[in-house]
């Protein structure tokens, strides 16, 4: 007979919830929270070129502090559904093991969560001393703007703030216990374009072509060390990721030239620091009569730095009580939703092992599964509590 936490997180994956669409997922945790007594809102926020994306919202008790488990349900999609040993959808169990997209990343932590919430529910009782929220997204996994970032605007709207949150990325490399993530890099992605003159390949002198100025402009980029780090952050990295020129001619010299960039940055820069750097080193580069262009992405994220101490420690003492191992702090890998999150309260992510995130064959151990939703329970345990040290505002 599987867990409570296996069974909602086979339930949850055998929804096809490929972003942005809701697939049955908020649906089958919006039943489950509100038979538990839990004030739920779905949410559907719309915006220009993005697709429509469902939400939810789920509240139980009052006061402070108000704690807030924070996750998607969309997933990215299967890929060719042949690859894979068990159907990407079927949350099929084999030798121990729960198979399915969404297994890690991350259905498997929501279910995690809520598994967690109802047993601790169960024992505390409806007077634990606070509230507890989830916050729910189905944009995680796509351009991220009609999800978590209007969530958050939307919770506040409605008067709820929040003292502290998990979100359930995961965050493991090796084994569940290896790193709590504490702070994220933030990412900036540009795009320059080079314009200057078509013309025959033959006669130069009438034309003018762009490819060798954005080659210096490349080359200037490439030059650049940005820092070197510090005790809590890897160094910065800029990393040109395209070059395009859409020129199938061999005698034509073309009109434009575009290359794209992306910059993973610690907290030695701010967003408007780093872009007004990327901006002097380009406009250092000589170009004669080409023309540059510059556009940032405006899905750019901050870097930052959880220095909620209580919080932390609440986390890892709960960590290394459940695996016997005690997690390190890690600011490593890509962007996340925390980095909306961060703009309203301490967040910190802890969740399954990362190794088979996006992957034919996602999957997850049982044992794993159970632990964590012991790890998360233990949490709001010792949060909710009066003991010295518990992670209390």
């Amino acid at each position: 007979m599987p867990s409570n936490a296996v069974s909602i997180a086979q339930d949850l994956i055998r929804c096809p919830s490929v972003t942005p669409a809701e697939g049955g997922a908020l649906a089958r945790l919006e039943e489950l929270l509100e038979e538990a007594g839990f004030s739920v809102s779905r949410v559907v926020f719309t915006d220009e070129d993005t697709p429509d994306v469902e939400n939810l919202f789920a509240t139980i008790g009052s006061g402070r502090p108000h704690f807030v488990f924070a996750g998607h349900t969309d997933v990215v999609p299967a890929g060719a559904e042949n690859d894979w040993t068990h159907g990407p959808f079927s949350a099929d169990i084999s030798d121990g093991v729960l198979y399915g997209r969404g297994a890690v990343d991350m259905k498997g932590a929501v279910a995690a969560f809520a598994a967690a919430a109802l047993e601790f529910l169960g024992e505390a009782g409806p007077d634990f001393g606070g509230a507890i929220s989830f916050l729910i997204t189905g944009d995680e996994e796509g351009p991220a703007v009609n999800g978590t970032v209007k969530l958050l605007e939307w919770a506040e709207q409605q008067g709820h703030s929040f003292d502290a949150c998990i979100v359930g990325e995961p965050t493991n490399p090796e084994s569940l216990g290896d790193a709590i993530k504490v702070g994220r890099r933030g990412s900036l992605s540009g795009t320059i374009t080079v314009s200057g003159t078509q013309g025959h390949a033959a006669y130069p002198h009438l034309a003018n072509n762009p490819i060798p100025g954005l080659v210096r402009l490349l080359a200037a980029l490439e030059a650049l060390e940005l820092d070197t780090g510090n005790a809590r952050f890897q160094p910065s990295n800029l990393e040109i990721v395209t070059v395009d020129v859409g020129n199938p001619a061999f005698n034509v010299i073309p009109a434009h030239a575009e290359a794209r960039f992306n910059i993973r940055y610690n907290d030695a820069w701010s967003l408007e620091s780093l872009k007004e750097k990327i901006q002097d080193t380009l406009a250092a580069v000589p170009l004669g009569d080409l023309k540059l262009g510059l556009e940032f992405k405006r899905d750019a994220s901050e870097s930052f730095l959880t220095k909620d101490d209580a919080l932390i420690e609440t986390l890892g003492a709960a960590v290394e009580t459940e695996t016997g191992r005690r997690p390190e702090l890690s600011t490593g890998g890509g962007t996340s939703d925390a980095r909306f999150i961060k703009n309203y309260c301490p967040v910190v992510e802890f969740g399954l092992v990362g190794q088979t995130m996006h992957k034919v064959d996602e999957c997850v151990s049982l044992e794993d599964l159970d632990r964590l939703t012991a790890i998360y329970k233990r949490f709001l345990i010792r949060y909710f509590s009066n003991e010295p040290g518990a992670a209390r505002p």
